[in-house]
């Protein structure tokens, strides 16, 4: 693994599983802060902002800054800002993809917005779908946070904001702007923070078809960990219907820390 200026490294199913640390995962940070090796928490959670996040990895004994995290609210909130400074966004979300259109500079409206960026909303409506279709049809551009169809949650899976983007694409006939993992866009945000090249970079993960699809999209190099929902039963199904491969695959966290020398 040469040449590596940076690590992207995913949360749910790669250092934790819900409130639950994988063994190894507080190593594995602590490893590449001695090392001084730049990584990013790089997550495709839309609904938590930096803080939170940071907080909840801490909580499980995980130590994380806010700055050290980039959510796909953050990319999607910059995507937007890079392309129309200050525009009207209407947002069909939670806290973290507020706040980070707000730090963004992005004027936050209820009525003829330029932009409709949704992730995961747990108070969406009929309403919700009608206007944002609208909106959408009236010439706003549909920008999506992530792609998620199902999470996971205490009472079992729940609908992401993937299944709720398909519905406001099949209402509106317009597909979005996919800005989190399999897609490049929030991978190439979180390069940007580090100030590295993608091939400078690596992108660790436990899922196949976005974790490790993102990091070949954006260019970088990819390290499967078999601590989620990848196995080593089931790795070769993955490799089969992305058509990708890993360049490293580490059994757990503790193979990964030796293979990256922290």
């Amino acid at each position: 693994m040469d040449n590596i200026k940076g690590i992207l490294i995913d949360l749910d199913g790669t250092l934790y599983h819900g409130h639950r640390m994988i063994p190894g995962a507080d190593q594995l940070i602590e490893g590449l802060r001695r090392a001084e090796i730049p990584f990013l928490f790089v997550t495709n959670n839309s609904s938590r902002t930096a803080e939170n996040v940071a907080v909840h990895l801490r909580g499980m004994g995980i130590e994380a800054k806010a700055e050290e995290v980039c959510t796909s609210s953050l990319a999607a909130a910059r995507y937007i800002a890079g392309e129309s400074p200050g525009a009207r966004v209407a947002i069909l979300g939670e806290e973290g993809l507020y706040k980070a259109c707000e730090d963004a500079g992005l004027n936050i409206v209820t009525e003829t917005p330029e932009y409709v960026v949704q992730g995961i909303d747990r108070s969406f409506t009929y309403d919700s779908l009608a206007k944002a279709s609208r909106w959408i049809l009236g010439g706003a551009k549909f920008v999506l946070t992530n792609p998620d169809l199902m999470l996971p949650s205490d009472d079992g899976v729940m609908p992401g904001a993937g299944t709720l983007g398909a519905a406001i694409e099949a209402a509106s006939g317009t597909a979005p702007v996919v800005i989190g993992k399999p897609e490049s866009h929030l991978i190439n945000y979180a390069t940007s923070l580090l100030g590295i090249s993608s091939a400078e970079a690596v992108v660790v993960g436990d899922n196949m078809r976005t974790d490790i699809a993102a990091g070949v999209n954006a260019g970088c190099r990819t390290l499967l960990v078999l601590t989620g929902l990848t196995t080593e039963k089931n790795l070769d199904h993955y490799k089969s219907i992305t058509g990708i491969s890993p360049d490293y695959i580490c059994a757990d966290l503790a193979e990964l820390k030796a293979m990256l020398g922290v």
